[in-house]
């Protein structure tokens, strides 16, 4: 490495590229410090490989898929937003197409493709880049940056880089085989930053029952309401996934962080499963009474088949706790309430979560009441700033996530640029 930058970037995912990317463009000196053998490993496989660079919904949409504090991205969004992506993305040959819910992928569907392009773009630019490269400390003099200090995780050679800025772009906790082990919050703390508490976000829930027989099971087109100390809180409507330990799927993943947070401060949760949202429980006794008029010879079993999937069908009877062989006109007034209301609440207790190595974001980090929204400077030490997961905010699942990337690491690096190039 060479001994001066005006920047030096660490972590060298998509918010550090971009950061670096802005920066270089207003003519500062940049090194970007990635501590694994290739930049961008997360963004590689984000989205099941396909990527969900962004959500082409509007700002109001935008923030309100957001936590804790959307108002803080304000500034960040206005800067570098939606469009902004995928027009620089096609400037590098990568196009996009736009799928339900507005999500953004790449038309080729592979993640590596956006990768490839942002750290061909850096490079283009003369951003340096610098693989298994551990950061060990930022160098801090009388309360002004220095630099940083870098470990050759290979050859074990320890280098000193003097830079006027830094940028704090290590990612969060989730994912961790990707290089976001949290590094990035220990250097945050050293600087004299206040770490909000850390936890998986965007994650599967472990459940107190497990139905094995409908493991895998994909529902489509149902409605889950959360419940928590018996209290109804929020639902979402779309698709959820029976797993080896309980419940997935994008609707669990975007209650995923209020059910993280409820068990984490010991409250009981419970999530309701309306299999049938588009029917009230009056039209689908009608249904259930037009069934048994048609066929009075039809057993529960087949009844079950007409109003379930076939993975749920054994699950049903041993919860109702009903014979499948017995005939539909047998069917008391009870039985058929039973079966009415556990279509419509298939409620199902909550005990925990899954863990970092396979939440898809990290929900907490550094404080943003200490962060300058305006340039994502730190409040606490000039010429530090902070990029992506590693800040307190997170998305909703659907493309927010990365554009929250984007665009801190654009502001960032825009932000840290021209302090220097005031300076020189």
């Amino acid at each position: 490495m060479k001994n001066y930058y005006d920047i030096a970037i660490i972590g060298a995912g998509p918010a550090g590229l971009l950061a670096a990317g802005s920066a270089a463009m207003l003519g500062a000196k940049v090194v970007l410090i990635e501590k694994m053998e290739k930049p961008a490993r997360k963004l590689r496989i984000t989205g099941k490989g396909r990527c969900n660079i962004t959500n082409m919904k509007s700002l109001e949409e935008y923030l309100q898929e957001i936590s804790p504090e959307p108002r803080f991205l304000r500034q960040a969004f206005g800067s570098f937003f939606n469009q902004d992506i995928v027009d620089l993305l096609k400037t590098m040959g990568v196009d996009t197409k736009i799928e339900r819910g507005q999500r953004v992928f790449p038309s080729s569907e592979k993640a590596w493709d956006v990768a490839e392009a942002l750290i061909k773009w850096v490079k283009s630019l003369n951003v340096e880049i610098y693989n298994n490269s551990q950061i060990e400390n930022i160098i801090v003099d009388e309360h002004i940056i220095k630099g940083v200090k870098v470990k050759n995780t290979k050859s074990g050679l320890v280098d000193t880089v003097n830079s006027k800025c830094v940028i704090i772009a290590t990612g969060g906790k989730s994912y961790p085989a990707t290089g976001s082990t949290g590094d990035g919050y220990k250097f945050a703390e050293l600087a004299g930053h206040k770490i909000e508490n850390l936890r998986p976000s965007l994650v599967g829930i472990e459940t107190k029952t497990v139905y094995n027989k409908t493991v895998g099971l994909n529902l489509r087109n149902v409605s889950a309401t959360l419940w928590i100390d018996g209290k109804k809180s929020t639902n979402e409507f779309g698709e959820v996934v029976f797993t080896e330990y309980g419940l997935d799927g994008p609707i669990i993943l975007r209650l995923s962080r209020l059910i993280v947070d409820s068990l984490t401060n010991n409250k009981k949760v419970e999530i309701s499963l309306d299999l049938k949202p588009a029917l009230d429980h009056q039209k689908i006794e009608a249904r259930i009474q037009r069934d048994i008029a048609n066929s009075s010879k039809m057993n529960i079993a087949t009844l079950l088949k007409e109003l379930l999937p076939s993975q749920l069908i054994d699950t049903f009877i041993e919860i109702l706790s009903i014979d499948p062989l017995k005939p539909v006109n047998q069917l008391n007034i009870k039985d058929k309430k039973n079966l009415i209301n556990l279509l419509k609440d298939f409620r199902i207790e909550a005990t925990n979560f899954r863990g970092w190595d396979e939440a898809i974001v990290t929900a907490g980090g550094v404080s943003i009441k200490e962060i300058n929204p305006k340039t994502m400077e730190s409040k606490i030490l000039n010429n530090l700033y902070f990029a992506g997961e590693i800040i307190d905010v997170d998305g909703n699942t659907g493309g927010y996530n990365l554009q929250i990337a984007f665009s801190t690491g654009w502001l960032a690096g825009n932000s840290a640029a021209k302090r220097v190039l005031e300076v020189t």
